[in-house]
């Protein structure tokens, strides 16, 4: 966390410096209109007459999703061939590789999405499979950051929500 707050101080400190250029604030002729696309009104711009996003209803236990849902098809098939394979090569190095990198993709998807609290379940389930995994492990960090920031309490392993159910009418 300090290392992002130096961060931002650095690049605020170089974004700021006295040695900026003035810019031009218009190129165009005086003639010529400054925008060259098409007029339009402002409906398409306005949420007025549109449904409101459905609430995300809770998945139950102490701990509920949060975030957007996002269809983890893929990622759970990826998870699923991975847990198989694993299954019936519990101690293969290989497939305890293949099963941490499912989690962990599927953990970076949710993690886009802001659903944190399932998203550290996957990355706790990566370094399981992987301790060795540096981007899990930075994750995990990162997102124990954020709740301890908020003073919040985050789930402990084992108290993970699943990621939140994706439905097709959700991509409209």
């Amino acid at each position: 966390m300090r290392h992002t707050a130096f961060f931002l101080f650095v690049a605020m400190a170089f974004g700021c410096g006295s040695n900026s250029q003035p810019t031009a604030q218009n190129a165009a002729p005086a003639n010529e209109p400054i925008r060259t696309g098409q007029m339009q009104s402002t409906i398409p711009h306005t949420t007025e007459n549109q449904q409101p996003n459905a609430p995300v209803k809770p998945t139950g236990g102490k701990w509920s999703a949060d975030g957007t849902p996002i269809d983890t098809a893929k990622y759970d098939k990826a998870i699923a061939d991975a847990e198989k394979v694993l299954k019936a090569k519990r101690n293969d190095a290989e497939a305890k590789k293949e099963a941490a990198k499912a989690y962990f993709e599927r953990g970076f998807a949710l993690t886009e999405a802001r659903q944190y609290a399932s998203a550290l379940g996957d990355y706790r389930r990566t370094l399981k499979n992987d301790p060795s995994h540096e981007e899990a492990k930075k994750w995990e960090q990162q997102i124990i950051g954020i709740y301890e920031m908020m003073k919040k309490e985050y789930p402990k392993p084992g108290e993970e929500p699943a990621p939140l159910p994706f439905t097709k009418e959700e991509t409209k």
